[in-house]
């Protein structure tokens, strides 16, 4: 493994994000969201989504496929439904713009759904799905991406890491949370240890010739990510294809198979209103019912804890706060080489 180079609080980071995404020509208030963004990444311990999108962001701007400022558009509108025009604007500042519309459709309604084509990348669904939660709402999310992932069975990209999410209200002190790649792992986090000088888990990737690989870089070399499963991978296939329908299919954006993909994400979110089912009160008691009862459960030998979806980030949010967010020696090396492009100093991020 590589030795982290640097630790910089969260606050650092988001700085750092901010004088990037500006220096390359975004506006200061979406640098600061999609900046606070992928910070919130970080600290959830998911630093596939977190500010090394940095690096890939700033050059979309630099090469205009991010287009600052872009007008979020309605194509097609009803009272529980929203087609969205993202114009290729950020994927997180339309995102939050998506979700708030489904959340006030669901008001109204019950339900309300926002899909969008011409995105960028959105990051972390979890941040979207919880708006819903925070707001007394289920929240779904479902994105397609381009093509990294085989069908079970097969060797070639044909699927995108397409992650869903899903996020409810609870009596206890956060939301219930859960969020993951319909792939065996998300793309990023290949690139993580790409950058880290790590190897891979089996059975994360196959190489280019079909065969298990545990190099990173054989991704980046005509290589694949497996669906998510391992001897049940065609689980995962299934998700993944289903995410392809509501995402692809459904927003306009296309299928990663085809030529006819568009590229960035296309976009399902979902609110659902829980008060039109169930009074709110009894929903978040019934809900910290069944979180005690997994968590109390009897333990298998070896284990030490029964956990839920959103424990592990919650507890590496309270160590990251307390220690900082590490970045790798090649990570930041690449930042260092951007900045000089970029004229940024990175000692008044550093101090």
């Amino acid at each position: 493994m590589g030795l982290c180079m640097i630790v910089l609080s969260a606050d650092k980071l988001r700085q750092l994000g901010e004088k990037y995404l500006t220096a390359a020509g975004a506006m200061k208030e979406e640098a600061e969201l999609v900046s606070d963004f992928l910070v919130r990444a970080n600290l959830a311990g998911h630093d596939s989504h977190g500010i090394i999108r940095i690096l890939r962001y700033t050059n979309n701007l630099l090469e205009k496929r991010i287009k600052p400022g872009a007008r979020l558009e309605v194509v097609r509108e009803t009272p529980s439904s929203v087609l969205l025009n993202g114009n290729w604007g950020f994927g997180q500042v339309v995102g939050i713009k998506a979700m708030g519309i489904a959340i006030e459709k669901a008001e109204r309604n019950t339900i309300g759904v926002s899909s969008v084509f011409n995105c960028n990348h959105v990051g972390r669904l979890a941040d979207y799905t919880l708006m819903a939660a925070e707001k007394n709402m289920i929240g779904l999310a479902f994105v397609n991406a381009s093509k990294m992932v085989v069908p079970f069975g097969g060797m070639e990209r044909m699927l995108g890491t397409n992650p869903i999410s899903f996020a409810a209200p609870s009596a206890e002190g956060r939301p219930f949370v859960f969020d993951m790649a319909t792939s065996v792992c998300a793309e990023g986090k290949v690139w993580v240890r790409l950058q880290s000088k790590q190897q891979l888990p089996e059975g994360w990737i196959l190489d280019k010739e079909g065969k298990p690989s545990i190099n990173p870089s054989d991704l980046y070399s005509g290589g694949a990510i497996l669906p998510f499963g391992g001897y049940a991978a065609y689980k995962g296939y299934g998700l993944s294809l289903m995410t392809e329908i509501l995402a692809g299919i459904m927003s306009g954006t296309g299928c990663e198979y085809n030529s006819e993909f568009k590229g960035g994400n296309g976009v399902f979110f979902e609110a659902i209103n829980i008060s039109s089912f169930i009074d709110i009160t009894e929903f978040r008691k019934q809900m910290e019912t069944i979180v005690k009862a997994m968590r109390n459960s009897k333990k298998a030998p070896g284990s030490n804890d029964i956990l839920v979806p959103g424990d592990p980030e919650e507890r590496m949010e309270k160590k990251r706060l307390a220690e900082g967010i590490p970045l790798a020696d090649i990570t930041w090396t690449e930042f260092k080489i951007l900045a000089d492009k970029l004229q940024i100093d990175m000692q008044e991020i550093t101090e």
